[in-house]
């Protein structure tokens, strides 16, 4: 072992909200973790892309900011003392022996019993729309994300897309911005149904307005600010809406990057896994949020943490071979050295 190699029991690749809470699952069952991220923060999506967006389906949390839902996961694996490896990606993996080899962008190589990939949809960026000079516009006036809703106070805000992100901002702006428009290209839309009804509710009551059934067309400004946003019905016909911010949410593309070199069951940048402990076709490598495939699976945070609870008990397995776990619910076994 060199200088640069470190051992652990579980190695996590992933610090989002899965990846966090799958260091408490391995924590309350005395299994050390060390934690590696391409970001160099914790939280993964919801603080890259959305800190600010609330979150409406945690248990006991009627809605949650992603920022504020990171610092509690964050808090809860504190006592278990990880250990992050953050701006870093994980580049090679190998076993050798009862060990994970895990070599880091950073050239340091962490040697692990079990590794579990919680790398939500691994390496993300945004659908770009195809439009004119829209690189001109990024970073100023136009934003793939949102990261405080009071930058947009005031403003005249566009908003494309069908899905849940532009519906939930839809609905967390208004009130906000002086004006929120939602263009999309039917009447209806991709996101969960109470929030869609909110949606609506809000266009009937006149605090937002639906630009249906529309697409993009082009944009207007000058020097990266926008002043219009131009866009077209189905039969062609163009309509300007007066505008200070475009937020384009047509999702992610996603690259599993280094990952889909790794001999694991990948198909369509997923992940498959046994569900009822989340290992992968690799015995010793788990997968558990939005990566992991199997059927029936539902892309929610909350079935990452249950899938995170699984994937901990099967890793236990894998870190101490032969050795019997008895499970106690936390209310009755505590938090171990709290």
């Amino acid at each position: 072992m060199t200088a640069t190699t470190v051992q652990t029991d579980v190695a996590i690749i992933g610090a989002g909200p899965v990846g966090l809470f799958a260091i408490f699952e391995c924590g309350m069952l005395k299994m050390r973790c060390h934690v590696i991220d391409a970001l160099d923060m914790v939280g993964g999506q919801c603080t890259a892309l959305y800190p600010e967006k609330p979150i409406y389906d945690i248990p006991a949390h009627p809605a949650i900011d992603a920022a504020d839902l990171i610092d509690k996961l964050s808090e809860q694996a504190a006592p278990f003392a990880p250990v992050y490896h953050l701006g870093q990606q994980v580049m090679t993996l190998q076993k050798t022996g009862e060990w994970f080899s895990l070599g880091l962008s950073g050239g340091e190589t962490i040697q692990a019993k079990a590794v579990i990939v919680a790398g939500g949809c691994g390496a993300f960026g945004p659908n770009r729309p195809p439009l004119e000079d829209l690189d001109a516009y990024e970073g100023k006036s136009v934003f793939y994300m949102v990261k405080r809703r009071e930058e947009l106070r005031g403003k005249r805000v566009v908003i494309a897309g069908g899905g849940d992100s532009a519906v939930d901002w839809a609905i967390a702006l208004a009130g906000v911005a002086a004006k929120v428009m939602v263009v999309h290209r039917r009447d209806k839309f991709r996101a969960a149904p109470e929030m869609a009804a909110r949606l609506k509710s809000l266009a009937e009551a006149g605090e937002i307005e639906l630009v249906v059934p529309y697409q993009l067309a082009a944009l207007e400004g000058a020097n990266g600010q926008l002043s219009a946003v131009v866009v077209k019905d189905l039969d062609d016909k163009p309509r300007k809406l007066e505008a200070d911010v475009l937020l384009p949410f047509f999702g992610l593309a996603m690259n599993l990057g280094p990952i889909a070199e790794w001999g694991l069951n990948v198909e369509r940048n997923h992940i498959g896994v046994e569900p009822s402990t989340c290992q992968t076709s690799t015995p010793g490598i788990f997968a558990i949020g939005d990566i992991a495939h199997y059927p029936g699976k539902l892309k929610l945070i909350l079935s990452g943490f249950a899938e995170g609870a699984l994937a901990a008990h099967g890793a236990h397995g894998v870190v101490h071979p032969g050795e019997k776990l008895h499970f106690e619910y936390s209310t009755t076994s505590g938090v171990p050295g709290a």
